[in-house]
């Protein structure tokens, strides 16, 4: 927050401010959770759970993380990768929960890895 009001003149602030901790990803699982209840996705258990804990890891020690909207995102862009991975075998008939269901290859395409992997390399 401060570098974002750091170009704002001292009069034009706000001048209450609150500040809160991160969700710790266990928390931001169970939005995760959430979230894809509310879509009537199935939720992220055992190895996807673990696979989207890793990119909250990983998400986290990124600039411009946002809590529950960078989880929000997440979940949307993992939903697009889900979408295209089906569009592409268009021939073959889906299970309901097929469906709704995010695979671990949806989350692990996700460019949080890509750069992880590069900064680990560095």
């Amino acid at each position: 927050m401060d570098s974002f009001f750091a170009p704002i003149p001292d009069e034009l602030r706000t001048r209450n401010h609150l500040d809160f901790p991160d969700y710790a990803p266990a928390e931001l699982l169970r939005i995760a959770d959430k979230l894809l209840e509310r879509q009537n996705s199935v939720s992220l258990p055992g190895a996807r759970a673990r696979r989207f804990e890793e990119y909250l890891t990983a998400r986290i020690r990124q600039p411009h993380f946002a809590n529950a909207r960078s989880v929000r995102n997440a979940l949307d862009r993992a939903r697009l990768r889900q979408a295209s991975r089906r569009f592409a075998d268009q021939d073959r008939r889906f299970t309901a929960e097929e469906l709704t269901t995010i695979a671990c290859s949806d989350i692990r395409a996700s460019r949080v890895f890509q750069a992880a992997a590069s900064q680990s390399q560095s």
